[in-house]
């Protein structure tokens, strides 16, 4: 069965469509979506790894702006679409102790959280309702998100079929980490 997916992700990542939808799960994903782009971004370096900088700024790009999305549910909604999305994922206390670290460590704050697998919509949420300035923002999270994506870009392309090997020879390894990766995110956001 994961083989099924896992070439049914890598049919659509060679798609007509695989760029929007990683557009659009990388702007989700930083406000909203509990599932990172890289679902979309390493099938697609993979299926094409000539355009593995493309992908990556397009990722890098659509994630910046669904920061800012993010970072507009804090600063102006966040008794009515914050707060829920934050007590969903059961990081109130989490973000409360976050909210405080704003004033000293802000822009240190949004570049090492946003390349982790700690999920960066709160991070964007956050920086809004602390009222975190924008500029300081948008470019902490610019080189958060390219180091996060080009890194991954980067070893694909460079391992390419090799990384295609491993995975298509350990499919059932690398989506256990993955979701370990994924659920971890998730445990230590709420736990730590």
């Amino acid at each position: 069965m994961l083989q099924r997916l896992y070439a049914r992700a890598l049919e659509v990542a060679a798609g007509p469509n695989a760029l929007w939808a990683l557009i659009l799960v990388a702007f989700a994903e930083s406000s909203f979506f509990p599932i990172p782009p890289d679902v979309l971004l390493v099938p697609m370096v993979l299926a094409k790894p000539y355009r593995a900088w493309r992908y990556a700024a397009v990722c890098t790009v659509a994630s910046v702006v669904g920061g800012l999305f993010g970072y507009a549910i804090g600063y102006f909604l966040f008794d009515a679409i914050g707060r829920p999305i934050l007590e969903f994922y059961h990081a109130m206390d989490r973000y409360d102790a976050l909210k405080t670290g704003f004033d000293q460590w802000g822009v240190w704050i949004i570049i090492l959280k946003g390349m982790t697998p700690i999920p960066y919509k709160l991070i964007t949420i956050a920086s809004g309702v602390a009222h975190f300035d924008l500029a300081a923002f948008v470019g902490a999270s610019i080189i958060s998100r390219s180091l996060r994506f080009f890194m991954v870009a980067a070893l694909l392309w460079y391992f390419g079929d090799a990384a295609r090997v491993f995975i298509e020879r350990r499919l059932t390894l690398v989506t256990t980490l993955f979701a370990v990766a994924l659920v971890g995110g998730f445990v230590v956001l709420r736990y730590l």
